[in-house]
């Protein structure tokens, strides 16, 4: 695509992004909203990079009204965030670096966070082609990695090469997460333990403002009968998500199914207590998280990160959901080709890479 072409498009998604935000406005009988999430300002701003930390909120605000869109930020960041990251059709507010955020609108997103989700739950076509190349970059990433990993590096030094990988490529590595053998945890944060016979890993990688999310493992050796069962098995849990995952129902009909598939699955009935099983995924996260109180639908256009996990076996990708009302589809988005896989349900699966 062409740079005019590019422009031409981003100034269509801006636009389309605009007069949903002022649709929602005339829908509250409001005046303005102001926008402070790192899911909402990213969304807006065509995922500009908004952030100084990382696990830092956005170092911007906007305030969206009728008539215009103004970027609140301090004038010591303004050089770098005009020339740099923001869109060249919004006004540019700033303020003394030591003076507090001082914009009075009528709604905040507190207001309307449900209404504002649903607005960036659809991907536009150009943010799918992002959220692609993004999920390739990272599963390629860990592939590398994983491929050259050895069992004496300790989990740091492994989470230190994913992060660079991750870095190289433009991500940011908001989450990387490593268990070596013995560490039977869904968020293992990296220590100075050697991996030995088996390694877990999970990802977060943003670029754009949109997160990609997986999880690949692999085994120094063969997988064991009894670790090549709980693998077979979480994958047909996860398969009954990807059923579940329909069109129209609310999440936390979603997760209903999650918890039933558990059993059928020959896991103890409360396992899907025992770790969040995902969600919808974005410009957040997890944008939201399915809980038994979730009650945002599923919509085409949309994409999902779900986690299965028992202990010994967890798969996780992210995944669009496309097709139509009828004959929904799920289409993986984090995928490397030289990744080995099964088929489950006529779906190509990660599983364990055995070195």
């Amino acid at each position: 695509m062409s740079d005019g072409a590019t422009e031409q498009t981003q100034s269509a998604d801006r636009a389309q992004k605009r007069a949903a935000v002022r649709a929602l406005l005339t829908e509250r009988d409001a005046e303005s909203v102001l926008l402070t999430s790192a899911a909402a300002v990213n969304w807006y701003l065509d995922g500009a990079r908004t952030h100084v930390s990382l696990a830092g909120d956005p170092i911007v605000a906007v305030a969206v009204d009728h008539d215009r869109d103004a970027v609140l930020i301090t004038s010591n960041e303004h050089a770098r965030l005009v020339a740099e990251e923001l869109p060249t059709d919004l006004e540019v507010v700033d303020r003394p670096w030591f003076e507090p955020l001082a914009q009075a609108t009528a709604l905040t997103e507190k207001d309307v966070d449900s209404e504002l989700r649903a607005l960036r739950a659809v991907l536009s076509a150009r943010e799918v082609d992002r959220f692609s190349r993004l999920g390739a970059d990272a599963a390629h990433a860990l592939t590398r990695v994983l491929t050259a990993a050895d069992p004496t590096w300790t989990e740091r030094q492994l989470a230190a090469r994913v992060a660079s990988e991750l870095v190289e490529t433009g991500s940011d590595p908001l989450v990387v997460l490593v268990a070596g053998a013995g560490r039977p945890h869904p968020h293992p944060l990296p220590t100075d333990a050697p991996l030995g016979r088996r390694a877990m890993v999970v990802v977060c990688a943003r670029r754009h403002g949109l997160i990609a999310n997986l999880t690949r493992s692999i085994v120094f050796g063969r997988l064991t009968d009894d670790e090549r069962d709980a693998q077979a098995r979480i994958l047909e849990v996860e398969s009954h998500i990807f059923d579940a995952t329909a069109p129209g129902r609310p999440l936390n009909d979603v997760l209903g199914d999650i918890a039933d598939a558990y059993p059928a699955c020959g896991f103890a009935a409360d396992q899907w207590r025992a770790h969040h099983q995902g969600g919808a995924a974005g410009y957040a996260g997890r944008d939201p998280r399915a809980t038994p109180d979730t009650a945002d639908r599923v919509q085409l256009g949309q994409a999902f990160a779900w986690n299965p996990w028992a202990d010994g076996a967890k798969v996780e990708d992210t995944v669009l959901l496309t097709g139509s009302e009828q004959h929904p589809v799920i289409q993986p988005l984090t995928v490397d080709h030289a990744w080995p896989v099964t088929t489950v349900a006529g779906r190509l699966r990660p599983v364990t890479l055995e070195r």
